[in-house]
């Protein structure tokens, strides 16, 4: 007598299942929307005044073009590492985090899940900031925008992926922001936003060299001094995104119940 097979499950079913609820907790949740889609917008538009009426060189962009492009991949880098961490971590306080890993569900498919979701929102926060930017603040670079749009979207991302790792090794929401200035502050300070990399203490550099924003304001100084995409920015785009899948193979490998 031969055994009733069960019919099979379609592999990316539970991944489209987490992604979707995450996409609806976010769509619920309005602080949270406004803070990504807007926040960035808004810092970008207090950048541009306060370099409204600074002394523009007689060669070159001005303060603002040359600042503010670099804050297009930083910013979105900054918040969304913050609210996917302290999200993620709201999972894990809850409760819901260790029923889900009580399900056949797949930590791959989890973190997929949940890195997917919040990509989705990043892409946004990356489009609106700069639609503000090169639409109404009259943002200027050399090269095409989808460029800039393209390299804040993978910025974004990593953010979203170091966000997720960082959260492994927080116990609450609070510990989860702690970690902003560790994992993010250097990355600001060592990226060429401050001083050019080449500048840097020769001890410095080798450290700048191993943090993903470095590259990504790199690739965006490409794009702003540079008509057409050039290999470097390519290069730089391939290094940002190979740290984010880096750092979500690592979250998988840090994910785990946490039993009292």
């Amino acid at each position: 007598m031969s055994a009733t097979l069960a019919p099979a499950r379609p592999p990316l079913r539970p991944y489209l299942a987490t992604t979707g609820r995450i996409l609806r907790q976010l769509r619920g949740d309005h602080r949270t929307v406004g803070m990504i889609l807007v926040v960035p917008a808004l810092l970008m538009a207090l950048l541009y005044f306060i370099y409204q009426d600074a002394p523009r060189p007689p060669h070159g962009p001005s303060l603002f073009d040359r600042v503010g492009i670099s804050m297009l991949g930083i910013l979105p880098f900054i918040v969304m590492f913050l609210i996917t961490a302290i999200a993620m971590q709201r999972e894990r306080t809850s409760g819901t985090l260790e029923r889900l890993l009580t399900t056949p569900l797949s930590k791959v498919d989890l973190l997929a899940g949940y890195g997917t979701a919040f990509s989705v929102a990043a892409a946004g926060q990356a489009i609106a900031a700069c639609l503000v930017s090169f639409g109404l603040l009259d943002l200027q670079a050399a090269g095409n925008p989808g460029w800039v749009v393209l390299i804040a979207v993978v910025d974004a991302v990593c953010g979203v992926a170091l966000g997720l790792l960082a959260s492994a090794f927080a116990r609450t929401e609070f510990q989860a922001v702690q970690f902003m200035p560790v994992v993010v502050a250097p990355q600001i300070f060592l990226c060429g936003l401050l001083v050019p990399r080449d500048q840097l203490p020769s001890w410095l550099e080798p450290i700048s060299n191993v943090m993903p924003l470095s590259y990504a304001v790199d690739a965006l100084q490409q794009v702003s001094v540079n008509t057409e995409a050039t290999g470097r920015m390519w290069r730089d785009i391939a290094i940002v995104a190979a740290f984010a899948v880096v750092a979500l193979c690592l979250g998988a490998a840090t994910l785990r119940r946490r039993t009292t």
